[in-house]
């Protein structure tokens, strides 16, 4: 058993208990397998162990990676997610190639996006990013503004309005991380009533998955406990 096969086992166990303790079924939860800084290798490993879904942040070293694995013919069904903050100036190369982004947090990301989507794909399927623990290091729109966001994506027709994403607060206090998650509960919740199309909640990483979904995230990023620590060197 390789390494990546045995840690996404590992992951995909602390999935199913987490949704036996909350008291829901674990097939309406997906897995983000978030391969950003990782080699195409680390992906083609994880590929062949089941995983289907991964997260980039970076768009040219995704691009990389998705026109490389694409180049290949094997991997035509990767469901591709851009994650990271996304600047105005690289959206045509993520609207172009993947599958869904998740940090949309503003008019302009929008509209380009909506613009440089090739007519002969699929819609893009978009989740608002919001800032949930307010704080001023990390990307995302207000809560006051999702409402407003999630119109303008709904009147696109080269978008798909899908949910909600959110990285609440690195902090060891559960009643803060339970609060935030909460509050991204009860917005995604509103959302859903509004918009048939909204299915998905993206929340929870390795260090907080359980608490992400007892607070009923349906898709969770895990990227260390699956491809091991990071080197951004």
């Amino acid at each position: 058993m390789s390494q990546i096969l045995q840690q996404l086992t590992g992951v995909r166990a602390r999935m199913e208990q987490a949704a036996a303790a909350a008291g829901r079924d674990p097939a309406h939860i997906r897995l983000l397998a978030v391969s950003k800084t990782k080699p195409v290798e680390a992906i083609r490993d994880a590929y062949q162990a089941g995983q289907r879904r991964f997260g980039e942040s970076y768009a040219q070293e995704a691009c990389a990676k998705i026109d490389a694995l694409r180049s290949q013919g094997d991997f035509a069904d990767i469901e591709w997610h851009f994650i990271g903050p996304l600047q105005s100036n690289k959206s045509r190369l993520v609207a172009e190639r993947f599958d869904w982004v998740q940090s949309v947090d503003r008019d302009k990301l929008v509209e380009r996006l909506a613009r440089q989507r090739p007519a002969q794909l699929a819609p893009l399927n978009i989740c608002l990013q919001i800032n949930i623990s307010g704080e001023s290091s990390k990307s995302g729109a207000s809560e006051s503004e999702i409402f407003r966001l999630a119109q303008l994506v709904a009147q696109s027709d080269r978008l798909r309005l899908r949910g909600l994403m959110a990285i609440p607060q690195h902090t060891q206090d559960p009643d803060v991380l339970g609060q935030q998650m909460q509050s991204m509960q009860a917005l995604f919740t509103r959302l859903a009533q509004q918009y048939p199309t909204v299915d998905t909640l993206s929340m929870g990483m390795t260090e907080d998955l359980e608490a992400a979904i007892l607070h009923g995230s349906t898709m969770v990023r895990v990227g260390t406990a699956i491809f091991g620590a990071r080197d951004y060197s």
